[in-house]
């Protein structure tokens, strides 16, 4: 290319045209090509390209807490106001975890009375899976939650992600509130094992499971999650004396 008088020649000219148009071409080509305008990527192949872990994000929304043990009581013991109460005790301590966009049903059966039916505690409860705050599996199904779960003192924690004290720990509070069999089903029979299907905080007693899967020897009833024994009354102080606190499973049903 020559310069004249500081001027480009036509010569010169004329090579500035082509280029111009040749790029102009290839972005054409790239158009009808890919269907996209190009972009610094697919003008310069050398690039950092920007990259989404689909896998990474998969796995965090898969493994957001849908399991866990109530970290406090109402104060009235076993008396939940029935069902809706605890289901409401669950969705409100979830909220304040900032899970609150799922709905929570509290793990606890209710059996026939007044013209009601029973109310199984695996049928209120979803399909699963549940994870817990950390993100640990707990059960993959409905059946797998009630033959070989992974509910134990380690991977039992409350909403705010801290282990419940159990067997050996000061106070014991690992009876946790269920009125089940240990298949999740509500008890038959005339024995009160709900608490008066959690409405009474004085007479009646209720089924509790051991969260730590321990107890005074080793037999299943004691090492039961949800069937281990029944409490000595509903009020918060009766369930005190066998190691409670009135406390209950919350699971993400949807």
């Amino acid at each position: 290319m020559r310069y004249t008088g500081g001027m480009l020649t036509n010569s010169g000219n004329a090579f500035i045209w082509v280029i111009i148009a040749v790029v102009i071409v290839g972005g054409a080509y790239l158009v009808m090509r890919n269907g996209t305008a190009p972009t610094s990527e697919t003008l310069n192949p050398t690039a950092p390209a920007t990259v989404v872990n689909v896998d990474q994000a998969q796995e965090t929304s898969d493994t957001a807490m849908t399991f866990f043990v109530t970290s406090t009581n109402p104060g009235t013991g076993a008396n939940f106001g029935g069902l809706a109460g605890a289901d409401r005790h669950c969705q409100e301590l979830a909220e304040a975890a900032g899970a609150g966009e799922r709905t929570w049903r509290a793990y606890l059966s209710t059996t026939a009375s007044a013209g009601q039916v029973a109310i199984n505690a695996r049928d209120r409860i979803g399909t699963g899976p549940w994870h817990n705050a950390a993100g640990v599996l707990i059960a993959n199904t409905v059946a797998q939650l009630h033959d070989n779960n992974n509910i134990n003192k380690q991977t039992a924690l409350s909403e705010t992600g801290q282990t419940i004290k159990g067997r050996g720990d000061t106070p014991n509070e690992h009876d946790i509130l269920t009125g089940s069999s240990s298949d999740g089903i509500a008890a038959t029979g005339t024995d009160d094992t709900t608490c008066s299907n959690w409405t009474s905080e004085s007479e009646g007693s209720a089924i509790v499971g051991h969260h730590d899967r321990q107890g005074l020897d080793t037999n299943p009833p004691a090492l039961s999650w949800n069937s281990s024994h029944a409490s000595r009354g509903c009020s918060l102080d009766n369930l005190r004396t066998t190691g409670g606190a009135g406390l209950l499973y919350c699971f993400a049903a949807e």
